[in-house]
């Protein structure tokens, strides 16, 4: 069960990470202000960035067990 939860959140971080923009980038902030789908550009990408650290020390921490349980 527990590698079954590793794996998604792996496949989860490799996609959010790829999926991020650059904040040099326009483009989300003029959609995000168009749209206010995202809310502000600055709220979005604190969110995506909040988003990122958990799912990370998520990972390291189911990779840990994993290890401990292997040994």
């Amino acid at each position: 069960m527990l590698t079954i939860v590793g794996i998604f959140v792996s496949l989860f971080l490799i996609i959010l990470i790829l999926v991020r923009i650059p904040q040099e980038n326009v483009g989300l902030s003029s959609f995000a202000n168009n749209s206010n789908l995202l809310g502000s550009p600055g709220s979005a990408q604190r969110f995506l960035d909040i988003l990122t650290v958990s799912l990370i020390v998520m990972y390291f921490l189911i990779a840990f067990k994993l290890n401990i349980q292997t040994n």
